[in-house]
């Protein structure tokens, strides 16, 4: 059990940010940057036409889009996700009206993107439903799962999934205070370390690969009441041995500045290491490994950009 009252080493790099322009391509408010290959991936989540457009991640020309939205069979009715598979260039679409993963072979995309057919990777489980989930293989996935409580409740976990036989296993430990549980997670398999970081609650929880507690990470304003007013973590990466996550420091959850501005860094034991103040309403945002530098989406003056971390990182 870690306490951290204290996280004011503080670097504004504002400045630093530099804009990713898309050409003509129109993106809508709520995006997400995902990487393979050369590629910069970008899922458009309310989009009324093309949910997937594609750049090339060295000088951000705009390349392609793809996976259309409608009711047809090669068609996406509710995007979920993306998830890539960097070994096969595949990357995944969650579709959560037709209760289905779809496969995208990026080079049959790049060739074909307008008329592309997906095939099915898998059915989901009405009943459990990764929301968001890191491909290793068919029979390892990491996940944040999604199971209804109710008519209109639902848990979220993280969890070790076997996407062929649809096998969920849930991580060993659960923090025994806190009911209702929002998360996002990252996973890193080259430094075997599993993250959650929780939406409404001041905490960060540290497990190994086998989903065994390694620590939890507490914030000043850590409590355990049982409530969605207030926000803390939004989305976690791993860049290189470090863990970056965006943080709103328990804004109002429903207020115009309820998007986190600020990055905060810790090493793998979940040492707080610095803050990071990025001065953009941060939404999502990926680690592009081989530039080291952290590509964003944002609720902004502009959309996406990108900070090179040199030794920040």
């Amino acid at each position: 059990e870690v306490y951290q009252n204290k996280r004011d080493n503080v670097i504004n790099l504002h400045s630093k940010v530099k804009e990713i322009g898309t050409e003509d391509v129109l993106i809508n408010r709520y995006s997400q940057p995902f990487l393979l290959d050369r590629y910069l991936i970008i899922g458009d989540y309310v989009s009324k036409d093309s949910l997937v457009h594609i750049f090339d991640k060295y000088d951000f020309k705009y390349i392609c889009s793809t996976a259309f939205l409608g009711p047809g069979p090669t068609e996406i009715t509710s995007f979920g996700s993306v998830c890539i598979n960097e070994d096969d260039r595949e990357f995944y679409i969650s579709d959560y009206g037709k209760q289905k993963i779809f496969t995208y072979k990026l080079d049959s995309v790049l060739s074909n993107p307008l008329n592309y057919i997906p095939t099915v990777k898998v059915n989901l489980n009405q009943e459990q439903i990764p929301n968001r989930y890191y491909y290793i293989n068919d029979s390892l996935c990491y996940a944040s799962i999604i199971t209804p409580t109710g008519r209109s409740g639902f848990n979220q976990s993280g969890a070790i999934w076997n996407m062929m036989t649809g096998k969920i296993t849930q991580l060993k430990y659960t923090h025994p205070e806190i009911e209702k549980k929002r998360v996002n997670i990252a996973v890193s398999i080259k430094n075997k370390t599993f993250v959650e970081c929780y939406d409404h609650h001041d905490l960060m929880t540290i497990y190994d690969l086998e989903g065994n507690l390694k620590c939890n990470i507490y914030g000043s304003k850590w409590n355990n009441k049982t409530s969605n007013k207030q926000k803390y973590y939004g989305s976690v990466i791993f860049a290189k041995d470090k863990i970056v996550a965006s943080y709103s420091d328990g804004r109002d959850n429903f207020g115009k500045q309820s998007r986190p501005t600020t990055l905060l860094v810790f090493d793998l034991k979940g040492n707080y290491l610095k803050t990071i103040e990025i001065g953009y309403n941060i939404l999502e945002f990926c680690y592009d490994e081989e530039n080291n530098r952290i590509i964003m989406s944002f609720d902004d003056d502009i959309q996406l950009g990108y900070l090179e971390l040199g030794n920040i990182v």
